[in-house]
């Protein structure tokens, strides 16, 4: 696999890999979980600060610049999103992996759940991101109280006109922050389930499209399990990857106490300095030019094998369905446009395994009483299957 990329050259990748240690992910040169310096932020999500209306659509063409309406080359759009990490850095310590996921999944279309102590920056990551891409933002708070109707929205009576009006609900924006997504019934659970398969709302008998660019980026606590609802299967395989966040180590904790006691407040972005460095344009030019990344059938018979390997496993008691060997594909094809090539090599399949894979899988009970982890589960997998040369 000697040829090079038709679409950028390989430094941006180079820049992208450099330094992230990342869990579980081998020589840290892709997406994971990453969250060293992380730390939690209350208060009201943030709206876009530019070229969004009210349902969070744009302004103008989503393939040109919004300056000139000129198209934007994939060359241009990659050195936007790079910049993102080092936007949310400005908010965020050491968060460049979990970006970077968070970038993987927009590229391919896909929702994003975060798992992690509280504590750890969930809510900032989102926040911080959707402000550098100049994205809409919206926080739902999920609680055993809320309704689907809270979510997607509803009719509502106007006494004006006598007449039944639908106010849309948080669901309809770009970034949605699914806070605590396990702490609401099955009911309001299921309520997004349209919305992140469809990109649509069905209230009344009517479907009502989302916007074009929509992510659901949903939290959930693994330490603390009372008052909760655990995500079925069937929602969980809707997430294209889990990334897990861990507490920052002794240097990066030591740069937030730094940071917090020069005066940063995390529920002012604004004052932190984050710009949007990309945008709805930049985003439909990576999309289209991802979408044009080759993939060689040794490589399709790669992820196709390491699915089939989850089935069969001992350790298992459900694989990887054919879905989740699609979205695998999908996040290697992103991952290695991001890293400057047009084509999928099987270091891209390896690196992106365990993100997209982790919570497509469920332990036997004698597994878990082992100790097992669905992690260590998919080190053995990726071990055990050929890797094709």
């Amino acid at each position: 696999m000697a040829q090079q990329g038709s679409d950028g050259g390989a430094g941006a990748g180079a820049d992208l890999g450099a330094g992230l240690a990342v869990d579980g992910l081998r020589d840290g040169s892709a997406v994971g979980g990453q969250a060293a310096g992380s730390r939690a932020v209350g208060g009201p999500a943030v709206s876009s600060p530019a070229g969004s209306g009210d349902d969070g659509s744009a302004g103008g063409s989503d393939t040109g610049s919004p300056a000139t309406g000129s198209p934007i080359d994939p060359a241009t759009a990659r050195t936007a999103l790079l910049a993102v990490r080092t936007e949310v850095a400005k908010a965020v310590v050491g968060q460049d992996s979990a970006v970077t996921g968070l970038v993987i999944a927009l590229l391919s279309g896909g929702h994003v759940l975060l798992e992690g102590v509280p504590g750890v920056a969930k809510t900032l990551l989102v926040r911080s991101l959707a402000a550098a891409l100049a994205l809409d933002s919206k926080r739902v708070q999920f609680t055993p109280d809320l309704m689907p109707g809270d979510v997607t929205g509803s009719a509502v009576f106007d006494s004006r006109t006598a007449e039944f009006s639908f106010r849309e609900g948080p669901v309809f924006t770009n970034l949605l922050l699914a806070d605590e997504i396990n702490r609401t019934p099955p009911k309001t659970q299921a309520s997004l389930l349209e919305a992140m398969e469809e990109r649509q709302v069905t209230v009344d008998g009517r479907p009502r499209p989302l916007p074009e660019v929509f992510l659901v980026a949903a939290t959930q606590n693994p330490v603390e399990f009372e008052g909760t609802y655990p995500l079925p299967e069937a929602q969980l395989d809707r997430f294209l990857l889990k990334l897990v966040l861990p507490v920052p180590g002794r240097d990066e904790e030591i740069g937030i106490l730094e940071r917090h006691a020069s005066g940063f407040d995390p529920r002012d972005l604004d004052a932190a300095g984050i710009r949007p460095v990309a945008g709805r344009a930049e985003l439909a030019a990576a999309r289209a030019a991802a979408r044009q990344v080759t993939v060689s059938r040794d490589v399709l018979g790669y992820i196709a094998d390491l699915a089939r390997a989850t089935r069969v496993s001992p350790s298992l008691a459900l694989g990887v369905s054919p879905r989740g060997a699609t979205a695998l594909l999908s996040t290697a094809r992103s991952w290695a446009w991001l890293a400057g090539r047009g084509y999928v090599t099987p270091d891209d399949v390896q690196a992106l395994a365990k993100p997209t894979l982790r919570h497509r899988v469920r332990l036997r009970a004698e597994a878990e009483m082992e100790g097992g982890t669905a992690d260590g589960v998919l080190d053995a997998v990726l071990g055990a299957v050929p890797v094709p040369r």
